[in-house]
């Protein structure tokens, strides 16, 4: 019997390659269907909240938030070392000068925004930005600094900016752990069945990717913010890793620390996040 979810993701390259064959109908899904909708992931975020995916992608940081109605899977997401999030300004901007400073943030349930909170360094304000918007307006002098994620980090040099802090090496020297960017959520009412065939699915369609990829081309480079192919294969390389298909152990580690990180800073509980 076919039932239809509702799907929410990113228009970056992570996902729509790990999403690809799950969307078009590449591969088997055990009889599920998706309604898909691409919105950046502060939108996910902020739809989440209120409920309004089957299936979506979230900031581990904002999943502390959404445990009551959501459970996470094992699979999907955007999770490794070297991938973090970097604050960066423009040059002769220094690390110290920006601690009371505009800093503009993607988000400010982004896991990007919680890192920055944790590291202790700012203490202004944090104008929220599309995460597409923030090296402009760190060029065009609107914030002193900006914090940024997805593309962003190949193209930040290339707009005469530079690097103050990779907040990705700063949880991993104080952690140990990777760094856990984003997680896909599902609905808990549907039940652990449902749970199992969405990430059997998302299994299958990262495993076939990975083997066709000219398949998802077209879909890639249609939604990517950065047309450059370079780019495009560089971003799917970092943040497309062996945990999108398995949390594992360290994974599931990662995930539980940065969110028992988030549930200090909101002062709330930590509800079970499933996987």
């Amino acid at each position: 019997m076919q039932r239809s979810l509702s799907l929410g993701i990113s228009p970056c390259p992570n996902d729509t390659y790990i999403f690809e064959a799950l969307v078009h109908g590449r591969i088997g899904t055990g009889g599920l269907t998706f309604d898909t909708c691409l919105e950046d992931v502060e939108t996910l975020n902020a739809k989440a909240g209120r409920g309004e995916y089957d299936v979506v992608k979230i900031s581990v940081a904002a999943a502390v938030r959404f445990l009551d109605k959501y459970a996470l899977l094992p699979c999907g997401g955007a999770l490794g070392r070297g991938c973090g999030p970097l604050l960066v300004a423009r040059p002769g901007v220094r690390l110290e000068d920006i601690a009371d400073a505009a800093v503009a943030i993607p988000g400010r349930l982004t896991t990007a925004h919680l890192l920055l909170e944790l590291t202790g360094l700012h203490h202004g304000p944090r104008p929220v930005l599309r995460y597409d918007e923030v090296i402009p307006a760190v060029a065009e002098g609107k914030v002193a600094a900006g914090v940024v994620i997805h593309e962003g980090r190949f193209t930040y040099e290339a707009h005469g900016l530079r690097k103050l802090l990779d907040l990705g090496e700063w949880w991993e020297r104080d952690t140990g752990l990777p760094i856990p960017l984003g997680a896909i959520a599902v609905r808990r009412s549907l039940g652990p069945d449902v749970a199992r065939q969405v990430t059997e699915a998302i299994r299958a369609s990262l495993t076939h990717a990975r083997l066709h990829p000219e398949d998802a081309w077209p879909w890639i480079t249609a939604h990517a913010q950065e047309l450059s192919p370079e780019v495009i294969r560089a971003h799917i390389e970092m943040f497309v890793t062996d945990f999108s298909l398995d949390l594992r152990k360290e994974g599931k580690a990662a995930v539980t620390r940065l969110l028992e990180a988030a549930a200090r800073v909101e002062r709330s509980p930590l509800r079970e996040p499933s996987f």
